[in-house]
């Protein structure tokens, strides 16, 4: 016996619901993430902290960052997976003050930093907006992505050593362009159910965002800054 017409478009309408369900909980807590973000951020500054520097520094950061995000997708079913989350983004935000420190020296500082505010915000929307809207299959561009992934971590540590101006933009050019392709795959596969976790893909795309902020602002200062 074959199941109606009108059972699988039941059906279809469900899962539709669902996925539509999953990528509004994504932007509502991926909104709600920036909160705690801005607010390590301004802690941070105002402290001046600078908790990581050198390889021994990005090596304990990367500890930190995949301990808080395998604990998150441990927990990512439950409340404690939220709470973890905001945690996280709180860490980064941190992480962050040693750039916005180094950015507001500048005499442009500020609107440096309200460019690069700006300027990931439109390469949000509109990565998002493609992805939801094409019928083009982004998929395959998974193995890809974390190829170039790999590599660009590979760079930043050489230029840890080498300090090169020049390698550092190219790095960040990178970045924005590997972690923009990445808004393109991580929200494609919300919406065709196959990331069905909200706090994994909030987790997902807030890295992609704050890489593409970091790499942003890093770049405008490189070429921008006014001393």
């Amino acid at each position: 016996m074959y199941p109606s017409t009108q059972s699988t478009i039941d059906l279809t309408k469900g899962g539709q619901a669902s996925r539509n369900k999953v990528l509004r909980n994504t932007y509502w807590l991926l909104a709600l993430s920036m909160i705690p973000t801005v607010a390590g951020a301004f802690l941070g500054v105002s402290m001046g902290v600078a908790l990581f520097s050198g390889i021994l520094g990005f090596v304990i950061f990367m500890a930190v960052a995949f301990g808080f995000m395998w604990a998150i997708e441990k927990n990512k079913d439950s409340g404690l997976g939220v709470a973890l989350l905001l945690g996280f983004t709180f860490f980064m935000g941190l992480m962050l003050a040693p750039l916005l420190t180094h950015t507001l020296n500048y005499s442009n500082g500020g609107s440096l930093i309200m460019t690069a505010f700006g300027g990931t915000a439109i390469v949000f929307a509109v990565m998002a907006s493609i992805a939801t809207t094409t019928k083009r299959d982004f998929s395959g561009m998974g193995s890809w992505l974390m190829a170039g992934v790999v590599v660009l971590l590979l760079a930043v540590v050489a230029n840890i050593f080498l300090q090169m101006s020049v390698l550092s933009i190219v790095i960040s050019i990178l970045a924005i362009g590997i972690f923009s392709a990445f808004i393109l795959y991580d929200v494609q596969r919300i919406v065709n159910g196959g990331e069905t976790n909200y706090v994994t893909a909030t987790l997902s795309i807030y890295l992609n965002v704050f890489n593409i902020f970091s790499s942003l602002l890093r770049l405008l200062g490189i070429v921008g800054g006014d001393d």
